[in-house]
Parts: structure tokens; sequence; C-alpha cells
């Protein structure tokens, strides 16, 4: 595996955007900083989300995304992307969901974190990019990113290393639990295989327990 690179380093606090003509309240902009910011249980100094039912949280204290994945998007959308364009905290490179496993512990920076469940693509993100099938076609992709916990706070920066600590045991990768959640969700194995991870998020956990309940 190639070395991690937070290649940006992105925040912002929740605030009115208009997005093709409609407005709403949202997190998603978050602009790159260049200087050090503390990370903390719940994120960034600074950073924010206003859906605070589905966003956020200890679980969800972090917002990571591939920069690789831009090139992708950039042809299928036709448009050149902003910084952050998927309102992730962390843009890195030479990242991908088939490589990094729920439970997986990094250092980052001084910081040590914990993935925890791929990202789950919202209406926020259509709405931003005037798509209405882009939640089903970052689905389709793949290319979700995913979410840290805070297991020791820090100071992070630009050009931070992603360094792996701690592999987790059942290796269980992201884009495997992107495939069981949205296209093999009567795979009962399968989702025991994801449930197995104590690392997991709460959410995911009771989305899974339900879909296994589907599945008696």
């Amino acid at each position: 595996m190639f070395e991690m690179v937070v290649e940006s380093l992105n925040i912002g606090l929740p605030k009115k955007e208009v997005f093709y003509g409609k407005e709403i309240t949202t997190g998603m902009c978050k602009r790159p900083v260049s200087v050090p910011l503390r990370l903390k249980k719940r994120g960034f100094a600074g950073d924010g989300v206003a859906d605070t039912k589905n966003h956020g949280g200890v679980d969800k204290a972090v917002c990571v995304y591939s920069l690789d994945h831009y090139p992708y998007w950039e042809k299928t959308l036709g448009i050149r992307l902003p910084a952050a364009a998927f309102g992730e905290n962390l843009s890195v490179s030479n990242l991908a969901e088939d490589t990094v496993c729920i439970g997986d512990v990094f250092q980052l920076g001084t910081a040590a974190v914990q993935i925890t469940q791929p990202r789950q693509p919202c209406n926020t993100l259509a709405t931003r990019y005037g798509r209405n099938d882009l939640v089903k076609l970052v689905v389709t992709s793949g290319f979700t990113g995913f979410y840290f916990r805070v297991l020791q706070e820090g100071i992070v920066e630009m050009g931070t290393s992603l360094v792996l600590m701690e592999k987790n045991p059942q290796e269980i990768s992201v884009a495997f639990a992107n495939r069981i959640f949205h296209h093999d969700r009567k795979n009962r194995e399968g989702i025991e295989a994801v449930l197995g991870v104590s690392a997991l998020s709460k959410s995911w956990q009771s989305s899974l327990q339900r879909l296994r309940e589907k599945c008696i």
C-alpha cells in the first residue's frame, strides 16, 4: 500500500447555501485550511454539521474521502470539482475502500483514529451538484469514503500521513461492508461478518441488525 497522505484538511460550520435555486442549511461546503487543527472526540475545531441526526457524533467525527476518486467524478459529472467536493474533512491520496477495514486504527498527526463505517451519501450531496441520481451513482461506484472515531485527541495538519497502527484482525474492508449493505442485502453470512466487528458504528449496527431480521 502506498503512503496515504492528507492532501487537504477541510472544515466548515453549517450555513445557508443555494444549490440550483434550492436553499438549504448545511455544513457540506467545507474549505481547506493550512494551519494545524485540534482534533477532538466529536471532530475538528471549527467544523460542524447541520443534520446532527444523520451526521457527526463520536462514531462519525471525521469524514474521509479519496482524492484519487476525483478524476472519475469530474468525468462522470462533467465539471471541475471544488476542494472538499464530497464534504470530507480529509481529502487523502493513495486511499481505496477495498484496502482499509472497519476497525483499523491509524495515527493521524498526534491523534489516533479508527474506521467505524462507510460514508453513506445523502440527498444534500445530490442537491449540491444538481444530480438526483448522485446518491445511486456513489453507491454503485463504491467510492463512498468512510468515517473515523477519535481514540486519542491531537493535532492534525495538511500533509500528515495516515499511519496504520493496528489492522483489525477480521479484515472486513469498507468495500465489503458497502457491498453487503447496498448490494447483497440477503447475504446473512456477510451481514454477520460485518456485525462481528466490534468497532462498527452504532448506527450501522442497528441498520444491519434490522437487515438481518429480514433474512430470517
